[in-house]
């Protein structure tokens, strides 16, 4: 992540001017133009929800890429609402081309995320009117298009020029750039379509990448002809920024095999359009590279390509070999634990791999394709030499998304045999970009986290919460200790644990020091467990990284999720509520009795709204609870909303007749000033420890 501070604002301290009471932290909306070529700088104009004033640090994900702030004019002693601001950015000559997460960090608060793309080619923006071919923007080739589909049936057009057997590639990125716009609640789905210069359709594509087009054409004519770009629809929204990627070079989509081993030289075949006849490449995957998906530009006919994506892997690699592997007997033989390199080379092709198994053990088997730009919809089974069904699976879910790959988890062999992996596309289609990687490994108990959501917003003296969940996987029932790294300076942390058994949710609680600076930072946050299987068993020590989401606004004001690439802490000026306290930190319940906590806040000057106490994550439903079993926090005893100038509520928290023991389980209270139906600024108060006592005879 590279951070670059504006020198402006190197000396910015919470000045009183800045604190503006009854404000939300800055919402990206778009970026405009949203692309940048590599080895060069543009300024880049950001559009957002709520106030960009004083923004001071640029943070970017990945290497390659910063970014520093260009501030506007503004008189003495203004505090605009500033909603639209530039960005000078810089790419470096070696940045990786692809999509970046971008934030800003303001007085305010830390922004969502936008999206920046990071290109190979020169970029031109749609003139003022491009929207009839008579208005076309002149388009260079290699070049990127970008502009905005900004309102109801607006259609925009590049012209270019281009010699008889000339093959181009378009590559659209605009529905995919909006899954991350946090308030996008309508998206775009763009159709490409090239014209000639009579008007006539050359191609079209809709569809090709998720919600994106691609197009690979190969103009039998010279002259001169039309990029014509639209929503399908005829729909339009002022954000709706798109790129389309220009060149005459080959694109590559996919690699075969897709499963690179580490630190190991493999040969790979590059899939594609616009190839030439040797499709081979060789890439070596660093030793030190994390398991898990990888983008790389490869050598091709001494020029580099566009990068592609990959799964580094430390298994033992299969490729599928030649021989017939549509049926479960006789297929090829793999031994487990394994990587399966393979391809669903034409229509209606199934591959199978044998395995020999020994009833009780247990398995797991995961796709990686579509993740991965492979045409592949896979769907898995597990079957006997017969054909005989034990499991199957199409879509598999993560957290709270579904993906189109496959998996099976945690699958007990029934009997001693040799059983077959089969894996076909759902839809029986097939070809040379239907590629896919199958992890089957032993099925080892252990545990995913997710940090919900992916900033905590802080200012000098105050506190907030960040809310973490597990995913029990293969029978793990331990606990897990939550734990951050990578806290801006004069920020400490009291981190909770999840609870065993069927526990679920955990918290940290995030402190600013009362005369710390504003600052911003990305952290790390992970979960560890010491967990013994069984009471004669050798403890395993297990860790795992939380994966970051950002809430997302939906239509009809449901609350969704996509996930980022990190969760940013800032420390920023004071904001509407400076402080929550409690009138106790540390209870304890018997089975059966309630308690009842006092809660006094601090407003700032001139804030007068409501603020709604709680002890959850919710919004319609419920998404983190930390309490433990049996414990819960008494909504209808309590004094949750705080309206007007009052100061002061209440919360209750109930112990069940049957409540089990619990010593010191991490709780937050927090005060909450809504911003829109969905999205709310969370302040929390200093840590609550709440046990229940074991109960007496």
């Amino acid at each position: 992540m590279k951070l670059l501070l504006s020198a402006t604002f190197l000396g910015l301290t919470l000045l009183p001017q800045l604190v503006r009471a009854q404000t939300g932290y800055p919402m990206v909306m778009s970026l405009k133009p949203t692309a940048l070529q590599v080895g060069s700088a543009a300024e880049i104009e950001f559009h957002t929800r709520y106030s960009l004033f004083g923004a001071y640090q640029v943070l970017v994900n990945g290497e390659g890429v910063s970014g520093e702030v260009l501030h506007p004019e503004k008189k003495p002693g203004e505090t605009p609402s500033l909603t639209t601001m530039k960005v000078r950015f810089t790419a470096d000559a070696t940045a990786l081309p692809g999509v970046r997460d971008v934030k800003i960090a303001t007085p305010q608060g830390i922004s969502t995320v936008g999206q920046l793309v990071i290109v190979q080619d020169p970029v031109v923006y749609e003139t003022a009117k491009n929207n009839t071919r008579d208005q076309a923007t002149e388009l260079p080739i290699p070049a990127t298009a970008c502009g905005v589909i900004e309102a109801n049936e607006d259609v925009d057009f590049f012209k270019f020029n281009v010699e008889a057997g000339t093959e181009l590639n378009f590559h659209v990125r605009c529905a995919r750039l909006e899954d991350r716009i946090h308030d996008m609640q309508r998206h775009a789905d763009p159709m490409l379509t090239i014209r000639n210069a009579m008007g006539g359709t050359v191609a079209a594509s809709d569809n090709y990448f998720f919600g994106d087009p691609f197009l690979s054409v190969k103009f039998d004519r010279a002259g001169e002809y039309f990029l014509e770009i639209r929503d399908v629809r005829y729909h339009g929204n002022n954000d709706w920024e798109y790129s389309v990627e220009v060149t005459n070079r080959p694109f590559i989509s996919n690699i075969y095999p897709m499963g690179l081993p580490i630190g190991q030289e493999t040969s790979v075949e590059l899939v594609g359009t616009s190839l030439p006849e040797s499709r081979q490449s060789k890439v070596t995957l660093p030793a030190d590279t994390p398991v898990g998906q990888v983008w790389k530009q490869l050598s091709l006919d001494g020029a580099v390509t566009n990068p592609v994506a990959a799964f580094a892997t430390t298994l033992p690699v299969t490729l599928e070999s030649d021989a017939d592997n549509t049926a479960p007997a006789g297929s090829q033989q793999v031994t487990f634990p394994a990587g399966i390199n393979g391809r669903i080379s034409q229509d209606s092709d199934v591959d199978c791999f044998r395995f020999e198994a020994k009833k009780g053990e247990k398995y797991t088997f995961e796709v990686r394709a579509r993740r991965y730009q492979s045409s592949l919809d896979p769907y898995l089974r597990i079957v006997n030499l017969d054909g005989k069904q034990f499991s199957e699976n199409d879509d598999l879910r993560d957290f709270k998304r579904s993906f189109a790959d496959s998996r099976i988890e945690n699958w007990t062999v029934p009997a001693d045999g040799e059983y077959a992996i089969e894996i076909r596309d759902m839809h029986l289609r097939g070809g040379d970009s239907f590629v896919y990687f199958i992890e089957a490994t032993k099925a080892e108990p252990h545990f995913q986290l997710y940090a919900d959501t992916d900033k905590t917003l802080l200012a000098p003296g105050s506190n907030g919460v960040v809310f973490v969940q597990l995913e029990r996987k293969n029978g793990f029932t331990g606990d897990v200790q939550l734990h951050i790294d990578g806290l801006p300076e004069g920020v400490e942390a009291v981190c909770g644990r999840i609870l065993p058994d069927k526990g679920r949710d955990g918290c940290i609680i995030l402190r600013a020091a009362p005369d710390a600076k504003l600052s911003v930072g990305n952290v790390r946050i992970f979960g560890t467990s010491t967990w013994k299987p069984t009471d004669d068993a050798e403890p395993l020590k297990l860790e795992a990284v939380a994966s970051i989401y950002q809430e997302m606004y939906q239509p009809g004001g449901g609350r969704g999720h996509w996930p980022v690439e990190s969760h940013t802490v800032s420390i920023g000026a004071p904001q509407d509520v400076r402080t929550v306290k409690l009138s106790e930190h540390d209870v304890v319940l018997k089975p059966g009795e309630s308690k009842k906590i006092e809660v006094t806040i601090e407003r700032a000057e001139g804030f007068d709204k409501n603020v709604s106490l709680d002890m959850r994550f919710f919004h319609l439903s419920e998404f983190c609870n930390t309490f433990p079993p049996g414990v819960k926090f008494d909504e209808s005893k309590s004094s949750k909303l705080i309206t007007g100038k009052n100061l002061t509520g209440h919360v209750v928290i109930t112990a069940a007749a049957d409540a089990a023991p619990v010593d010191r389980q991490l709780i937050p209270v927090t005060a909450n000033v809504s911003l829109n139906f969905v999205m709310k600024t969370t302040f929390a108060a200093d840590p609550l420890w709440v046990s229940v006592a074991p109960a007496t005879e």
